[in-house]
């Protein structure tokens, strides 16, 4: 069973981002407080989830939340900033736009920086732990995903509806076959490297 509050009685807000793997699309990043008397036993960390679990949780943490907010940095500026300044990047801007101020945060993960002056904790496996990191890994995940089906539509050839922008084996086909987009991160590795021996005639 998920944790409610870190610090009973304080106003927290969970932090989790979706999308950082992937070789394509934005990396996006919610920040949910919750009230003091939810529940729901379902609400889980997002990827323990079925795709119709989390869209089915969306609608409800955003009606029940105090406060929740979703954020994305785009591939451009990940390709500027680095991959782990855009998470975080993205979280404090999902922080940026409650309407309520936490009084801490929790984050997924092991790395954060300073938002403001308002104390911050990191949790590994945070969105398995703590019921506001599971909420907000459940919005950042639905929110990020209807994106990818929305670009799916002028780009149906990656199958972002299927694949999401994560690094399948028919993604990378598409990419070798088609080449990258302006949706692509072009700082990541986006097709295998070649092994020592390709392009080599081997002996029979």
């Amino acid at each position: 069973m998920l944790e409610a509050y870190l610090i009973a009685g304080r106003i927290e807000a969970g932090c989790d981002e979706a999308g950082r793997g992937c070789l394509a699309g934005p990396v996006t990043a919610a920040a949910v407080i919750l009230p003091p008397d939810f529940h729901n036993d379902l609400i889980n960390d997002s990827k323990q989830l079925t795709e119709r679990q989390r869209e089915r949780l969306r609608p409800i943490i955003e009606q029940e939340a105090v406060a929740w907010a979703v954020a994305m940095v785009s591939p451009q500026e990940i390709d500027r900033i680095n991959i782990l300044r855009a998470s975080i990047t993205a979280m404090h801007r999902a922080l940026d736009q409650l309407t309520v101020r936490p009084e801490g945060i929790l984050v997924d993960g092991n790395r954060f920086f300073p938002y403001h002056d308002i104390p911050h904790t990191t949790i590994v496996k945070g969105d398995g732990k703590m019921l506001s990191i599971a909420a907000a890994s459940i919005l950042a995940k639905t929110h990020r995903d209807e994106l990818m089906c929305q670009l799916d539509k002028e780009f149906p050839q990656y199958g972002w509806a299927r694949n999401k922008g994560y690094p399948t084996p028919d993604h990378r086909a598409a990419i070798a076959q088609y080449g990258a987009t302006p949706h692509h991160r072009h700082t990541f590795q986006l097709l295998p490297q070649p092994t020592l021996f390709d392009g080599l005639d081997m002996p029979e």
